[in-house]
């Protein structure tokens, strides 16, 4: 399955007004308490983040990195994305193809819907994990959850 990533229809991560917030504001913060240096080429991808419409890669940051002529290595686009998940300010979608993108992430734990033909993320509410764990018998101690499929723009289209 393909996800396109690095667009969106305008709505969920990184479209919608409901969960758009700026990231480069939010990223400086965090990175100022978690004591890390905000170098400019950080502040430049994060820019670049800020921008993405939907899902984004690596691959697409650096791509757009490159077409703006904005001096951020490879190495520092990793260590950056790592960065900024390891402090709240983005998070990773592991795609059923095995890949991963990265979305915008307006705080608190939640799960996505993503949609598999226009790339949308649309933030879900918490799971009943409690009913979960009677249903099952499991003790739950972690989780993760990404659900895959069609938006309703796209089912209508």
């Amino acid at each position: 399955m393909h996800l396109p990533v690095g667009t969106s229809k305008g709505s969920g991560h990184g479209g919608g007004v409901e969960t758009r917030y700026h990231l480069l504001v939010t990223a400086v913060e965090r990175l100022d308490r978690a004591g890390a240096r905000l170098t400019e080429p950080r502040r430049r991808l994060a820019a670049l983040i800020d921008r993405q419409p939907g899902p984004f890669t690596a691959a697409d940051l650096l791509e757009a990195a490159e077409s703006r002529a904005a001096g951020i290595g490879r190495a520092t686009v990793f260590r950056t994305l790592a960065l900024l998940e390891a402090e709240g300010v983005i998070e990773r979608i592991d795609l059923p193809t095995g890949e991963h993108a990265y979305v915008q992430c307006a705080g608190g734990h939640h799960h996505h819907a993503v949609c598999v033909g226009c790339g949308r993320v649309t933030d879900l509410p918490d799971l009943d994990l409690a009913a979960l764990a009677r249903r099952s018998g499991y003790e739950i101690v972690a989780h993760r959850v990404e659900l895959f499929g069609r938006c309703p723009d796209c089912r209508r289209s």
